[in-house]
C-alpha cells in the first residue's frame, strides 16, 4: 500500500489514491502510515516543481489531494486523541512564502494529538503572529518556510516576539524544505521539526517540561 499510495500522489492520480486510502483504512491500515506515505509523495511533487517538470496548477492540485485524504484520516486519528486540549500552537507559513502543504499537515497531527491549533495560512507577517500569541497565549509557535527567502522572515518574526516581550516562555519550532540545524541557528529557534510527527513530539515535550514545572 505505502509505496503504492505515494506514487500515486506524486503521479497526481487523485481517484486512484483516494480509493486506495478508503481501502487501506477498511483494512486496519495505521493511519500515521498513510500520512507518512503522504508525505513522501509530497516530498517527489516539491523535487518536480523544483526541477521545473511540475508547475503551480500541479502543486496546487496536489495540495487538494492531500487534504481529502487528511479528511479520510483524520476520524480515524480522533477516536485515539485525547478529548481534551493538551495546549495551544500558533502556526503559519512566514512572510514572502505561499508554501503551505506540509504546515498543513503539520497543523492537522498536532489538532488530532491534542492541540488547539491556531492555523494563520501563508504569508503571514510578523505582526499577525505577535498578535496571535499575544490573543491566545499560546506556548508554542511554529513557523513555515520553504523557499530561501523564509529564514530572514522567520528571525525577523523571532525578533518580533522579543521586542513583544514574549519570548521569554514561548517555545518557537521551524519547519521546511530546507531547514537544518544551522538554519535554527541563524533564526535562534528553539527545534526544528524535520516532519510533522517530530513537531508533534517537540510540542508534547514542551507542555510536558512546563506542566512539571
Amino acid at each position: 500500500m505505502r509505496e503504492d499510495l505515494m506514487n500515486l500522489l506524486a503521479d497526481l492520480k487523485e481517484e486512484e489514491a483516494l480509493n486506495l486510502v478508503r481501502e487501506s483504512l477498511d483494512a486496519g491500515v495505521d493511519p500515521l502510515a498513510i500520512l507518512e506515505e503522504c508525505r513522501k509523495g509530497m516530498e517527489i511533487v516539491g523535487k518536480r516543481f523544483a526541477g521545473g517538470e511540475y508547475f503551480l496548477p500541479e502543486l496546487i492540485f496536489s495540495g487538494e489531494n492531500v487534504k481529502q485524504i487528511t479528511e479520510l484520516v483524520k476520524p480515524k486519528l480522533i477516536q485515539a486523541a485525547e478529548t481534551q486540549k493538551i495546549g495551544k500552537v500558533v502556526i503559519g507559513t512566514v512572510a514572502g512564502d505561499i508554501h503551505d502543504i506540509g504546515m498543513n499537515i503539520v497543523a492537522f497531527m498536532l489538532d488530532v494529538n491534542g492541540f488547539e491549533v491556531h492555523n494563520l495560512g501563508v504569508d503571514v507577517s510578523a505582526e499577525k503572529f505577535v498578535e496571535k500569541v499575544k490573543e491566545t497565549n499560546a506556548p508554542i509557535l511554529g513557523l513555515s518556510g520553504f523557499l530561501t527567502p523564509a529564514f530572514d522572515a522567520m528571525q525577523k518574526i523571532v525578533q518580533a516576539t522579543e521586542v513583544a516581550g514574549l519570548r521569554d516562555g514561548l517555545k518557537i519550532m521551524i519547519g521546511g524544505g530546507q531547514i537544518d540545524n544551522t538554519i535554527k541557528e541563524y533564526v535562534e529557534a528553539d527545534a526544528y521539526g524535520k516532519d510533522a510527527i517530530a513537531a508533534v513530539e517537540l510540542a508534547r515535550k514542551w507542555m510536558e517540561a512546563k506542566q512539571n514545572g
